[in-house]
């Protein structure tokens, strides 16, 4: 669970960064660029997509699992939580349902309609405007454009303790708990407000 995590994260970043190119004042140059690499690249497509997919479904079967088994260890719930845990530390799983369905409208919005463009109704998109299209696409309703907001803060509550989660499980010291909890912190808020700028971007200029 920690592993997939921590790979799961390692894409965000990567993913942001890619994502945030489409805020260049060049109409869309610069990421039409880099998103054409990456979505006609063939170990991008066959080898890293799988992987990534893969990783995906098993991170969140994993959370699951291990929410079961949390529930099922114990007969009867706490009367009440003396406990200094978050509320999110507690309730991962509702964090991760709503990510989990912000991940299908996703993939509805973007990954959907470039695979039929690409494979099975192809339209040969022209790369200085297709990806950069489906960009602009993705907030032009109101509705999509906050729940897409609301998972993002969502999404940042649920990486900020699952980064230090996920290192102190795989044998970082407790030692080193300060530090995990302040890149918990700049990660989660980059994330975050990071994605939330590109949707409120594309909302309100195109």
């Amino acid at each position: 669970m920690a592993l997939s995590g921590i790979f799961l994260m390692i894409f965000l970043l990567q993913h942001l960064a890619i994502n945030l190119t489409s805020l260049i004042p060049d109409n869309g140059e610069t990421f039409n660029t880099i998103s054409h690499f990456m979505g006609y690249n063939p170990i991008v497509q066959f080898v890293l997509q799988p992987i990534l997919i893969f990783g995906v479904c098993f991170h969140f079967v994993m959370g699951f699992i291990l929410e079961y088994q949390n529930r099922k260890a114990r007969v009867q719930k706490y009367i009440l939580h003396k406990t200094r845990s978050s509320w999110i530390s507690r309730n991962m799983i509702i964090s991760g349902l709503v990510i989990l369905a912000f991940l299908i409208l996703h993939f509805d919005d973007f990954w959907l309609p470039e695979i039929n463009d690409k494979y099975i109704n192809p339209v040969l998109p022209d790369p200085e405007k297709y990806f950069f299209h489906l960009q602009e696409q993705f907030y032009n309703q109101t509705y999509r454009t906050i729940f897409y907001c609301i998972s993002f803060v969502l999404l940042g509550l649920h990486l900020n303790h699952g980064l230090a989660s996920s290192f102190q499980s795989v044998g970082v010291s407790s030692a080193n708990k300060h530090i995990l909890k302040v890149a918990a912190n700049v990660y989660s808020i980059t994330i975050t407000v990071g994605f939330i700028s590109i949707a409120i971007f594309h909302y309100f200029i195109h």
